[in-house]
Protein backbone atom coordinates (compact mmCIF):
# COMPACT_ATOMS: atom_id res chain seq x y z
CA UNK A 1 0.00 0.00 0.00
CA UNK A 2 2.58 2.55 0.29
CA UNK A 3 3.56 2.78 -3.30
CA UNK A 4 -0.27 3.72 -3.64
CA UNK A 5 0.22 6.24 -0.48
CA UNK A 6 3.01 7.77 -2.31
CA UNK A 7 1.63 7.74 -6.06
CA UNK A 8 -1.69 9.59 -4.39
CA UNK A 9 -0.14 11.79 -2.55
CA UNK A 10 2.97 12.89 -5.05
CA UNK A 11 -0.05 13.30 -7.51
CA UNK A 12 -2.02 15.57 -5.07
CA UNK A 13 1.04 17.77 -4.18
CA UNK A 14 1.31 17.70 -8.43
CA UNK A 15 -2.56 18.52 -8.74
CA UNK A 16 -2.55 20.88 -6.06
CA UNK A 17 0.45 22.86 -6.15
CA UNK A 18 1.30 22.71 -2.56
CA UNK A 19 3.62 20.99 -0.78
CA UNK A 20 3.69 18.91 2.45
CA UNK A 21 4.87 22.71 4.69
CA UNK A 22 1.28 23.60 3.39
CA UNK A 23 -0.10 20.60 6.08
CA UNK A 24 -0.09 20.90 9.66
CA UNK A 25 -0.75 17.08 9.57
CA UNK A 26 -0.41 14.32 6.51
CA UNK A 27 -1.88 11.09 7.34
CA UNK A 28 -1.99 8.07 6.41
CA UNK A 29 -3.92 4.93 7.30
CA UNK A 30 -2.94 2.11 7.93
CA UNK A 31 0.58 1.21 6.68
CA UNK A 32 2.10 0.87 10.30
CA UNK A 33 5.77 1.53 11.19
CA UNK A 34 7.42 -0.85 8.36
CA UNK A 35 4.74 0.57 5.72
CA UNK A 36 5.73 4.25 6.72
CA UNK A 37 9.23 3.91 6.50
CA UNK A 38 8.76 2.87 2.90
CA UNK A 39 6.43 5.48 2.09
CA UNK A 40 9.21 7.69 3.62
CA UNK A 41 11.75 6.46 0.87
CA UNK A 42 9.72 6.62 -1.55
CA UNK A 43 8.66 10.17 -1.45
CA UNK A 44 12.09 11.21 -1.40
CA UNK A 45 12.77 8.86 -4.37
CA UNK A 46 9.98 11.00 -6.05
CA UNK A 47 11.44 14.58 -4.61
CA UNK A 48 9.19 14.85 -1.61
CA UNK A 49 10.43 15.11 1.97
CA UNK A 50 7.48 14.35 4.48
CA UNK A 51 8.70 15.64 7.45
CA UNK A 52 7.32 15.58 11.68
CA UNK A 53 3.85 16.43 10.37
CA UNK A 54 3.57 13.33 8.58
CA UNK A 55 2.04 10.24 9.96
CA UNK A 56 0.22 7.01 10.35
CA UNK A 57 -2.92 6.09 11.38
CA UNK A 58 -1.59 2.29 12.60
CA UNK A 59 1.35 3.35 13.45
CA UNK A 60 -0.28 5.83 15.88
CA UNK A 61 -2.68 3.64 17.81
CA UNK A 62 -0.05 1.14 18.08
CA UNK A 63 3.58 1.79 20.15
CA UNK A 64 6.31 0.26 19.11
CA UNK A 65 6.21 -2.04 22.89
CA UNK A 66 4.00 -4.05 21.27
CA UNK A 67 5.40 -5.43 18.31
CA UNK A 68 2.26 -4.75 15.62
CA UNK A 69 5.00 -3.53 12.95
CA UNK A 70 2.05 -3.62 10.50
CA UNK A 71 -0.38 -1.88 12.13
CA UNK A 72 -3.83 -3.19 12.14
CA UNK A 73 -7.55 -2.91 9.85
CA UNK A 74 -6.89 0.11 7.65
CA UNK A 75 -10.33 1.00 8.28
CA UNK A 76 -10.60 0.67 11.77
CA UNK A 77 -6.83 2.34 12.56
CA UNK A 78 -8.33 5.35 9.90
CA UNK A 79 -11.59 5.54 11.31
CA UNK A 80 -10.66 6.18 15.08
CA UNK A 81 -7.60 8.26 14.30
CA UNK A 82 -9.41 10.75 12.14
CA UNK A 83 -12.73 11.05 14.28
CA UNK A 84 -11.14 11.55 17.23
CA UNK A 85 -7.63 12.64 17.80
CA UNK A 86 -7.87 14.94 14.41
CA UNK A 87 -11.32 16.06 14.62
CA UNK A 88 -10.44 17.01 18.61
CA UNK A 89 -7.23 18.98 17.41
CA UNK A 90 -9.16 20.52 14.45
CA UNK A 91 -11.98 21.74 16.98
CA UNK A 92 -9.57 22.98 19.28
CA UNK A 93 -7.93 25.39 16.42
CA UNK A 94 -4.82 23.05 16.59
CA UNK A 95 -5.19 21.60 13.15
CA UNK A 96 -6.10 24.18 10.32
CA UNK A 97 -5.13 21.73 7.83
CA UNK A 98 -5.53 17.92 7.42
CA UNK A 99 -4.01 15.98 4.63
CA UNK A 100 -5.43 12.65 5.16
CA UNK A 101 -4.80 9.78 2.66
CA UNK A 102 -6.28 6.32 3.92
CA UNK A 103 -4.80 3.07 2.06
CA UNK A 104 -6.59 -0.10 1.59
CA UNK A 105 -6.27 -3.29 -0.41
CA UNK A 106 -8.64 -4.69 -3.03
CA UNK A 107 -8.69 -8.04 -1.64
CA UNK A 108 -10.56 -11.15 -3.61
CA UNK A 109 -10.38 -14.58 -3.14
CA UNK A 110 -10.05 -15.58 -6.97
CA UNK A 111 -6.99 -13.39 -7.78
CA UNK A 112 -5.45 -14.40 -4.11
CA UNK A 113 -6.14 -18.20 -5.64
CA UNK A 114 -4.89 -17.17 -8.67
CA UNK A 115 -2.17 -15.91 -7.39
CA UNK A 116 -2.50 -12.39 -8.38
CA UNK A 117 -1.34 -9.84 -6.83
CA UNK A 118 -3.18 -7.54 -4.33
CA UNK A 119 -3.49 -3.90 -5.27
CA UNK A 120 -3.02 -1.08 -3.25
CA UNK A 121 -5.23 1.80 -3.05
CA UNK A 122 -5.33 4.96 -1.43
CA UNK A 123 -7.54 8.67 -1.76
CA UNK A 124 -6.34 11.89 -0.91
CA UNK A 125 -8.64 14.05 1.82
CA UNK A 126 -7.97 17.43 2.35
CA UNK A 127 -9.59 18.52 5.77
CA UNK A 128 -9.58 22.40 6.79
CA UNK A 129 -10.97 24.26 10.13
CA UNK A 130 -12.90 27.19 8.70
CA UNK A 131 -13.02 30.00 11.35
CA UNK A 132 -15.93 32.50 11.55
Amino acid sequence: MAPAAMSTLVAHFRDTRTTPDDYDLILTGDLGKLGSEILLDLMEHEGVKLKENYNDCGHMMFNNNQKTYQGGSGAGCSAVILNSYVVKKMDEGKFKRVLFAPTGALLSTTSSQQGETIPGICHAIELRRVDD
